[in-house]
């Protein structure tokens, strides 16, 4: 049978100080399920401590800690991150949704606090499979429990959790008033290919939040192995590593291109302008909602090359006077001069259309959306 036990102690030797969330006595590793219980939390976990799940695989009618061929494996159900600032009306400071005073207060915070995992997803590995004790992959090899009972050696089931399912979107900030969370046990059985798949890709997320990562980040990673099928996968493979790759072909195009240009003459030095700061608009926005590194890196090359493009545009040119520098503009020949009467005449007409749409969307977005910050 399958039991989940929760405790504030990361290792148990007894049956004390710990609380039994669920029991499957009808147990089947072949049928999944998926069931929803309330867990007690314990005054020390509201208090910023960390709570336990054991989930013991074994014989039923037996207490797991009396069965000498119980596998278990342990996992927290709680972490610390800093919570999402709540959006607010700009004009009237009333928040996007109703909450209670003490979840206000904690999402002020700017220090990370405990937040609860509201899902636990459970395989067993039900392949059977054939190996050479000396060369057990290792990838494997850590989740393979054994008990020895006289001169017989006994290979226990490969129970393992998966971690990629523990997504942002899931967590559940918890507060001083919070007495029980609901958790979702989930459970399907696994074979060996996947779990192998599934413990490198756990570890690849593992390895990216030491590399400086953040959560959001890493739970992007997640989501692409979790909530996407797996030819959709490939083919989302497919069409990034196309996007990369064209995104900087362009990026080099680009720059050759004006490189080598040496004359504004039929160019629209407005246009580049706005282009310019519509980037930067751009780029800050992303930067501000913690966009993935793979949609906010080439955006800030962008940025980068339409301030350099502002930069030939205008002739601008820096020079110092002893410390203090100098902005100087180049001149335009007559080319420039009519090049830049007509991009002048159609601005002005284009304005006409353009500025009451751009007030009248910034006025929309100003009552009616909510934002984080000013």
């Amino acid at each position: 049978q399958l039991s989940v036990y929760t405790t504030t102690r990361s290792n148990i030797g007894a049956e004390s100080n710990i609380d039994l969330v669920l029991n499957v006595k009808d147990f089947d590793i072949e049928s999944k399920f998926e069931r929803t219980v309330n867990v007690s939390v314990p005054k020390k976990t509201r208090n910023n401590g960390t709570l336990y799940a054991y989930v013991f695989l074994h014989h039923a009618g037996i207490l797991p800690w009396h069965d000498s061929k119980q596998v278990h494996i342990v996992s927290p159900l709680t972490t610390y991150m800093v919570p999402k600032p709540e959006e607010i009306n700009l004009l009237t400071g009333e928040s996007a949704t109703q909450q209670i005073e003490a979840e206000k207060q904690i999402s002020a915070l700017d220090g990370p606090v405990s937040h609860w995992r509201s899902r636990l997803t459970l395989n067993v590995m039900v392949e059977d499979f054939v190996f050479d004790g000396s060369s057990l992959p290792a990838d494997v090899h850590r989740y393979i429990k054994m008990v020895q009972l006289g001169k017989t050696v006994h290979y226990l089931p490969i129970l393992f959790i998966d971690q990629l399912s523990n997504r942002v979107k899931d967590l559940m900030v918890i507060n001083h008033s919070t007495t029980e969370l609901p958790l979702t046990v989930s459970y399907d059985k696994i074979s060996l290919g996947k779990l192998r798949f599934w413990i490198h890709m756990q570890d690849a997320v593992y390895s990216l939040q030491q590399f400086g990562f953040s959560e959001k980040d890493a739970d992007e990673v997640k989501g692409i192995f979790v909530d996407t099928n797996l030819y959709f996968l490939a083919l989302t493979f497919f069409v990034a590593a196309f996007h990369l790759l064209f995104d900087f072909l362009a990026f080099k195009n680009d720059i050759s291109f004006w490189k080598k240009k040496r004359s504004m003459a039929g160019m629209s030095t407005k246009a580049v302008l706005w282009r310019c700061f519509s980037t930067v608009v751009i780029f800050l926005f992303l930067l501000d909602e913690q966009t993935s590194l793979l949609v906010l890196i080439p955006a800030g090359i962008g940025a980068v090359i339409e301030l350099w493009k502002v930069k030939k545009a205008l002739k601008m040119k820096l020079k110092w006077q002893g410390l203090r520098p100098k902005i100087q503009y180049g001149t335009y020949n007559d080319s420039e001069k009519k090049t830049e009467e007509y991009d002048t005449q159609a601005m002005k007409y284009l304005s006409y259309l353009l500025y009451p749409l751009c007030i009248g969307g910034a006025g929309y977005s100003l009552l009616n959306v909510k934002y984080k910050r000013y």
